[in-house]
């Protein structure tokens, strides 16, 4: 008999991501053989054990695909139906369960991997990890030479001081910023701190990973050796 975590087990089946699940399972919504389970590492054998999520059985396991999207306006990463009209596995005609790997909020655009696979999602997204995110930013005024110094000094979001990796100015009113951290909100508050607007924000790059001229709301498959990329270290230019 093969065992493994629950936790595992339910990533690997493509449920969501490592941390999601453990969420799932603490929240009292996974039973095995009946019964529920709250401990992330309880050993099962996928092949003899009865997994339930959320009514839902996981039987096997998927395998695993993987997807960069262009995220439109308007869409948000998440599975509630109930608050939300518009999710991103609705641009997908697909029967694959499928989670985004992090989040953009509904009002920006860009570079979103989404896929099953909990591990990659969990390597991509860990601050841990310190994969940098790239975001092209469209302001509502000009940009001096005194604010990138504001944007760069960084900011405290909920008790936590985080700062760009990077800033610079591409046109009037453009910036790109890279950071590490992802904070919610993270590149707004930059902006917001020195007194102006995001008019439109993008992400354009994930690690190696590059958003490059794929039109918005659009989405191709790839391969995990591509996605590999995104959690290698930033080539040199």
């Amino acid at each position: 008999m093969t065992k493994n975590r629950l936790s595992k087990i339910l990533a690997h089946a493509g449920v969501a991501s490592r941390r999601k699940c453990e969420d799932l399972i603490f929240a009292g919504k996974v039973t095995v053989n009946s019964a529920v389970i709250k401990e992330p590492q309880f050993q099962v054998d996928i092949k003899k054990d009865k997994i339930y999520v959320e009514d839902e059985r996981i039987s096997k396991f998927e395998k695993k695909v993987y997807y960069v999207l262009n995220k439109p306006l308007g869409y948000v990463c998440s599975h509630d139906r109930e608050k939300h009209k518009k999710l991103i596995i609705d641009l997908f005609p697909t029967k694959e369960r499928l989670f985004t790997v992090g989040r953009l909020d509904k009002e920006t655009l860009g570079l979103l991997i989404v896929t099953n696979d909990g591990q990659l999602a969990y390597k991509v997204s860990h601050p841990k990890f310190e994969i940098e995110k790239e975001y092209l930013v469209k302001t509502d005024q000009d940009i001096t030479d005194l604010d990138l110094k504001r944007i760069a000094s960084g900011i405290s979001i909920e008790g936590t001081f985080v700062k760009p990796i990077s800033v610079s100015k591409v046109r009037k009113g453009t910036v790109k910023i890279t950071v590490k951290e992802g904070k919610k909100h993270e590149v707004r508050l930059l902006i917001e701190q020195i007194g102006a607007q995001v008019v439109e924000l993008t992400r354009i790059r994930i690690g190696n990973l590059r958003l490059g001229s794929q039109p918005v709301a659009t989405y191709k498959k790839v391969t995990l050796e591509e996605l590999e990329l995104a959690i290698s270290p930033i080539e040199p230019n």
